[in-house]
């Protein structure tokens, strides 16, 4: 849980910052690390939000496809 508020104020500071690619690549990475932190609920939010504001970057896909095995439970 000590994780989930540094993180959520990491994800507002891309957000406000209006970041491009780079920014997909670091949300990506922390909804990595919040999996790994068994914090599904937030990993799958960071994905979401990856679709929505960075719909043509790489990461707009690796997010598509890592929520498809999250939703199969994988």
């Amino acid at each position: 849980m000590k994780h989930v508020i540094p993180a959520c104020l990491f994800v507002i500071a891309l957000r406000l910052s209006g970041c491009t690619g780079e920014g997909a690549k670091e949300m990506f990475e922390t909804a990595q690390f919040e999996e790994r932190q068994n914090n599904q609920v937030h990993a799958k939010q960071l994905y979401e939000a990856i679709i929505k504001d960075f719909p043509n970057s790489e990461y707009a896909k690796k997010a598509g496809e890592r929520l498809a095995q999250l939703s199969q439970g994988k």
